[in-house]
């Protein structure tokens, strides 16, 4: 899977951290160790990098001894993950690599299980609780598909694409987020909880090795925290053009619409449809941009802002609060002096 750097809502964050807090954790430390600034959750609009993401997931899943954010009744202890990644490693392809997971899961979770339906028009993630549990939260659900997810696309080497999705859940504030997440084809309120999978990944040999594995874990979840969201949208397809080029050669709409061989009022018609213009994918590109780079911190704000098209650093300041509600210092945390593993 190529890499696909992006950001994160804060709205994210919050759910987190609410998970955490319900378990008695403290919200500043966990905040700490994943260099988000606190201030970042006083604006609706504000993101962080994956890798930030990634780091608090990491954090929390610690601080509980619960991957799963103490949103079950039996905790997923500390090591699960990597337990689930090497049984389902010597999968022979990606539906036995997917049973394994699930699998997996169903050992380790008590209150949320899913079952797998098959067909030829689709495979089926459909989620069942156990008798006399109330319904989940949408972070429940989202963050048992992240985890399952994640690793069958990592383990036959490509995302798969995501059909549609059901929950029973009511829409959380993050809807758009989750739409982004899964697919545009996403309802809530719905009589069942499930999620349709493309079933062209159920013969695909799985080509991740012990070494290959290594290097996931130490990257994972950051490294695939935003590599569910649908590879087969006209906007991805529109964020992947421009990522292959620099800003200065980012083309106009209609040569774009033209190298993509459709006319441009098609491109625009369908791009609305996902809830996109033009202008608000680079404008989501160059915030991504920015965070990925103030995050890294071997570069001035000035460097960034001319990187992304800015001639005045004042201009990137007034772009950026508009983007995220914050400040580009509010995103020059200094790292931890250590942080365990």
């Amino acid at each position: 899977m190529n890499k696909e750097k992006g950001t994160i809502a804060v709205s994210l964050v919050e759910e987190a951290l609410r998970c955490a807090a319900r378990r008695g954790a403290d919200s500043l430390p966990l905040l700490d160790a994943a260099g988000i600034a606190p201030k970042l959750l006083t604006s609706p609009t504000a993101r962080v990098s994956s890798a930030q993401y990634g780091a608090l997931w990491n954090a929390i899943g610690r601080t509980l001894d619960d991957e799963f954010f103490g949103q079950d009744s039996h905790p997923m202890k500390s090591g699960s993950f990597i337990a689930m990644c090497q049984s389902a490693l010597s999968a022979r392809n990606g539906a036995q690599a997917l049973a394994r997971a699930v699998g997996f899961m169903r050992l380790v979770l008590d209150d949320l299980s899913v079952e797998i339906d098959s067909t030829s028009e689709r495979v089926r993630l459909r989620y069942r609780l156990r008798a006399g549990v109330p319904d989940k939260e949408m972070f429940a659900y989202a963050t048992y598909f992240i985890v399952v997810y994640g690793v069958v696309c990592w383990l036959v080497g490509r995302r798969i694409p995501v059909l549609s999705a059901r929950f029973r859940c009511v829409e959380p504030a993050a809807g758009h987020e989750y739409r982004l997440m899964f697919c545009e084809n996403l309802a809530f309120a719905q009589p069942e909880s499930y999620v349709d999978l493309a079933p062209v990944f159920v013969d695909l040999p799985v080509v991740q090795t012990a070494e290959s594995l290594k290097v996931f874990l130490r990257e994972a979840p950051a490294s695939f925290i935003v590599k569910y969201r649908n590879p087969d949208s006209l906007g991805a397809h529109v964020r992947r053009a421009l990522r292959a080029r620099p800003f200065g050669q980012w083309p106009a709409a209609d040569a774009l619409a033209a190298e993509m061989r459709v006319a441009e009022a098609t491109m625009r018609r369908h791009l609305k449809r996902e809830g996109y213009t033009y202008q608000s994918i680079k404008d989501a590109l160059r915030r991504d941009m920015a965070i990925t780079a103030l995050q890294a911190g071997s570069a001035t704000i000035a460097e960034i802002a001319e990187s992304i098209g800015f001639a005045e650093p004042s201009a990137f300041h007034r772009a950026f609060r508009k983007w995220t509600g914050a400040r580009p210092s509010d995103y020059r945390r200094e790292k931890p002096s250590s942080r365990t593993s």
